[in-house]
């Protein structure tokens, strides 16, 4: 028997899954009408987290944040079976998930964080990544049951709370990227340029297919054989930043940007490739 807390979308999708799997499936959620509505799928949903997680061998959260888990598993835990095994798909913080990890342990419990790259589509599909790192015999015993919830299950090893780190990493790259695209779409407006021509440019070329070896190139902390030197970079990024002022746009990521690489710039790194702004974090 399986529980889940967190009828999200993520949540009532890995639920909707396992139920196509023929599990059985006992599910709360804090807003008790997400979890109701999975009783037409064949879930026992239940009001009372106690209730919830009762005679449960394994326990999945997709909830907010460190504090809801930590809430939410205390109140739960009146109600666990003899060694129960928690399995956290939540994002939260790498001490958060280290500080769990051991305090259940203390107290006859598994706990193992095993946070996703994956939305709603995929977990109904069962593809995407899912992390996990930590005790690697906790993690054999339950590595067929979660590879079967995802596509790819990434095993980062020993250290408790890496999982975690990776997620937070990871998120950023996401976050980053959607605030470039942004960027990308004011300075493209402020020139008169249509989303259709933008798409025409990104379709035939796909920066993103360089990222794996930009990241490699920037880990040797090699920054003296330039293929865009920092100087050219940073006239590019102030050319940016005036076609948006003319055309009335604010652009969010470029102008601080352009204020790191000038700090390279006045440290004697114009001509060295432009990726030097990353030097400090090697």
């Amino acid at each position: 028997m399986k529980a889940f807390l967190g009828m999200g979308l993520l949540g009532s999708n890995f639920v909707k899954a396992m139920l196509k799997k023929g599990e059985k499936v006992q599910v709360w959620n804090r807003t008790a009408a997400k979890a109701m509505a999975l009783e037409a799928f064949g879930a026992n949903a239940f009001e009372q987290l106690t209730d919830a997680v009762a005679a449960a061998d394994s326990i999945h959260l997709t909830l907010k944040d460190d504090d809801t888990v930590d809430e939410v598993l205390l109140k739960a835990s009146a109600a666990f079976k003899p060694g129960v095994v928690i399995i956290d798909h939540t994002t939260t913080s790498a001490p958060g998930a280290v500080k769990r990890t051991r305090e259940w342990k203390a107290k006859g419990y598994t706990y193992l964080h095993a946070p996703v790259f994956m939305g709603p589509i995929n977990a109904l599909e069962g593809s995407g990544f899912m992390l996990v790192s930590g005790d690697q015999s906790v993690i054999a015993k339950q590595e067929a049951a979660l590879a079967a919830m995802t596509g790819k299950l990434i095993n980062f090893g020993i250290e408790e709370g890496r999982a975690a780190g990776m997620k937070l990493v990871g998120n950023l790259f996401l976050i980053s990227m959607t605030a470039g695209i942004a960027d990308t779409l004011a300075l493209a407006k402020a020139q008169g340029i249509a989303i259709a021509d933008v798409s025409t440019l990104f379709d035939a070329w796909n920066p993103g297919a360089a990222m794996p070896s930009r990241l490699k190139r920037i880990a040797t902390g090699k920054f003296n054989e330039p293929s865009w030197e920092l100087v050219m970079a940073r006239k590019d990024a102030g050319l940016m930043m005036q076609a948006a002022k003319l055309g009335n746009i604010s652009l969010a990521v470029i102008p601080p940007i352009a204020a790191v690489m000038d700090e390279w710039i006045a440290k004697g790194y114009g001509n060295e490739d432009w990726s030097v702004i990353a030097k400090d974090n090697l």
